[in-house]
């Protein structure tokens, strides 16, 4: 559920991260969020899910700031803003939700990243499986280290690469023209950084961590994990310069999953290894539940994840495609033109007139009693909920119909 979480909401998070850089314009930023608006919030389930129901991540995550719980401040920033942006009418406000995207969702990259950190390196649990750990102490790796230090940071670097590069190949993705195309050439210029942070990273786990290699020693095919890392980042800048933008993101799915993979095989059978004393760490044997809460667990997570599956196949199938530019529920597009037409009814009242006037923009050729207007729904519907005419305009018996 991890890994479907990075890889699910990963390119939503990566999206934001360039959204400042590659869209220009207000509406190629409203394009980036159609792009990853419809799947946003069913991304997150699986977030939820790790966050509720994985014990050993839990013990950990609750203890990593209040910013990497799913109700506090950098998540909530992300999805107010993907949720507030389409309720304001003013390009200041859409400037500062812009911001506030971009900049929550570099700050969720690296905390997850130094989260991912802290359970390689090792918490300093104590003997009853509690622990407590400072921002940060002398920024070195020890018995009782900060949550950021020096690894913890690596790893966080290496988090915001690689969902850079993730989000970044979906954008190019789900667009086309010249955002594709930034798109693609942000994901060349943050590829080289992942090479080089990937590199360092497997550098400084074997450092602080000398027998992460020891299970693929005694398990020979678990070098398939690694293997598919350095695949998927040769194919990286391959697939892009052939503009192939659904194997680019194949390919960043893939470098996540061989990475988490390859920690979590490292790891094994440990789950949350403690940096105080190796007997205190939580493993799957003494982490687990009872044998009955296990097998019904299991059950209904079958029955879940089948939903899940279900669910996301038809999500992922109906929202398929280029995304195009629309005025919609992620608020108006500024480059349309006229989007529908309207023919109203009115009686030959001065202050019918008045009120058609408040609620619809330029009208076009009117006689006394009828006129057809060229109207943006959403501009139509904000102009009447700031100055209420549309109750007006029932009152005065004004009849709107679809040409």
């Amino acid at each position: 559920m991890v890994i479907a979480y990075v890889v699910l909401d990963g390119f939503d998070l990566g999206a934001g991260i360039i959204s400042l850089f590659v869209a220009r314009t207000h509406d190629e930023r409203h394009l980036i969020l159609r792009a990853i608006g419809p799947v946003w919030d069913g991304n997150e389930v699986w977030w939820r899910a790790v966050f509720r129901f994985s014990a050993a991540l839990r013990s950990e995550l609750q203890r990593f700031l209040f910013a990497v719980d799913d109700r506090s401040l950098a998540p909530n920033a992300a999805r107010y803003r993907v949720e507030l942006r389409s309720h304001v009418d003013d390009p200041l406000w859409w400037s500062f939700f812009d911001f506030v995207f971009s900049f929550s969702s570099v700050l969720l990259a690296i905390f997850f990243g130094a989260a991912v950190g802290n359970v390689v390196r090792g918490v300093p649990l104590g003997a009853d499986g509690y622990f407590f750990e400072a921002l940060w102490t002398d920024f070195q790796v020890g018995p009782h280290p900060g949550i950021l230090d020096w690894y913890t940071v690596v790893i966080g670097l290496l988090a915001v690469a690689a969902l850079t590069v993730h989000g970044a190949n979906y954008v190019a993705l789900k667009t086309e023209g010249d955002l594709s195309e930034r798109a693609r050439r942000a994901a060349n210029r943050a590829w080289w950084p992942l090479v080089i942070l990937t590199a360092l990273s497997l550098v400084a786990s074997v450092s602080i961590r000398p027998h992460a290699i020891n299970n693929f020693t005694s398990h020979p095919w678990g070098w398939l994990i690694p293997a598919m890392v350095v695949v998927s980042l040769i194919a990286l800048p391959l697939c892009r310069a052939r503009k192939k933008d659904q194997a680019a993101f194949v390919a960043s799915s893939v470098y996540i999953i061989g990475s988490l993979g390859g920690a979590a095989f490292a790891l094994y059978p440990v789950l949350l290894p403690a940096s105080t004393d190796p007997r205190y760490s939580l493993t799957i044997e003494n982490a687990k539940t009872g044998a009955y809460s296990l097998r019904v667990g299991l059950i209904w997570w079958l029955v879940g994840i089948a939903l899940a599956i279900v669910y996301f196949t038809f999500l992922y199938r109906f929202f398929r495609g280029k995304v195009r530019l629309t005025n919609d529920g992620y608020g108006p597009a500024l480059g349309l033109g006229p989007s529908i037409s309207l023919r109203i009814s009115l009686p030959p009242d001065a202050v019918a007139s008045a009120v058609l006037y408040a609620i619809s923009p330029p009208l076009w050729p009117r006689s006394s009693h009828s006129l057809i207007v060229n109207a943006d729904v959403a501009a139509v519907w904000r102009r009447a909920e700031r100055t209420q005419s549309i109750c007006a305009a029932q009152l005065l018996g004004l009849r709107l119909q679809r040409v």
